[in-house]
């Protein structure tokens, strides 16, 4: 099958259900599975993105503004995750305890608004790795059709980029609990900590990047391509020194560079 029939396969399946919500975080999926149902679909979409400590409050901030460029209808869940039980002890299945959770206040919301179905952007490519934020998914009965559509990252990328999104060439990006290694006690704190130290190698001019915590110590990941420039003795030193400013007593630098999903390693 080839992209174009891809994409209209999609477009069939999204009329196909009349109207819907989809869980918005404004990332490259979502973003791209969003303007697909509007065009099948027309006013019968409604965005739902959930407001929590685990999003850094940029994330929020393009997801709002990518919705009022498009005109579509757009509304916030706010959520106390950590208040989710277990979800701030950060158990290998925190992921599934805390998706149970909103995919459950964000279904509830659909039916409430008048809405069919909820979607969510999950592709091909989530297939391969430890997500077990995927049982809370199916459990809930939560459509996924740029999986059923056997569309994969790189093709997303693809048709957004035809469709105009500037999303195309959006990182990837993950919730900021994932930044921790499984079991340490997750806190608003050490959470914006993260995010501060993230929002700074932004700043630098990195591209993909993840600041992994491992009790005070920061591990740090970048693109390989993107290694050599961390080895600047003036950017080195302000990426040490900012990150030490934030609490942090060791700051690293992991050779193996960025791969999603890293601390999922301890689990193998």
């Amino acid at each position: 099958m080839t992209l174009e029939e891809k994409y209209q396969s999609l477009l069939d399946k999204l009329r196909g259900y009349g109207s819907l919500a989809v869980a918005f975080s404004g990332g490259v999926d979502s973003c791209f599975l969003l303007k697909a149902a509007q065009e099948a679909l027309g006013e019968r979409v409604l965005a739902l993105t959930v407001i929590s400590d685990f999003v850094p409050m940029r994330e929020r901030e393009e997801a709002m503004a990518f919705c009022q460029r498009q005109g579509i209808r757009h509304e916030l869940v706010y959520a106390e995750v950590l208040e989710i039980p277990g979800v701030n002890e950060n158990p290998p299945d925190r992921c599934y305890l805390c998706k149970r959770a909103l995919f459950e206040t964000m279904k509830n919301k659909t039916a409430a608004r008048g809405f069919s179905h909820l979607a969510e952007g999950s592709n091909l490519d989530d297939e391969g790795d430890y997500r077990p934020g995927m049982r809370a998914i199916r459990e809930l009965g939560i459509l996924s059709p740029l999986r059923e559509t056997q569309l994969s990252k790189a093709e997303i990328r693809q048709l957004s980029q035809r469709l105009g999104l500037e999303s195309w060439k959006k990182p990837s990006f993950a919730c900021l609990a994932s930044r921790f290694v499984y079991g340490e006690r997750l806190t608003v704190e050490k959470l914006q900590r993260v995010e501060c130290a993230e929002e700074h190698l932004r700043s630098l001019g990195f591209t993909q990047y993840r600041v992994r915590v491992h009790g005070n110590t920061a591990r740090i990941e970048l693109l390989p391509e993107e290694l050599p420039r961390m080895m600047d003795e003036k950017l080195r030193l302000e990426a040490h020194e900012t990150l030490k400013h934030l609490g942090f007593s060791y700051v690293t630098l992991d050779l193996a560079g960025f791969r999603s999903g890293s601390m999922n390693d301890t689990l193998l």
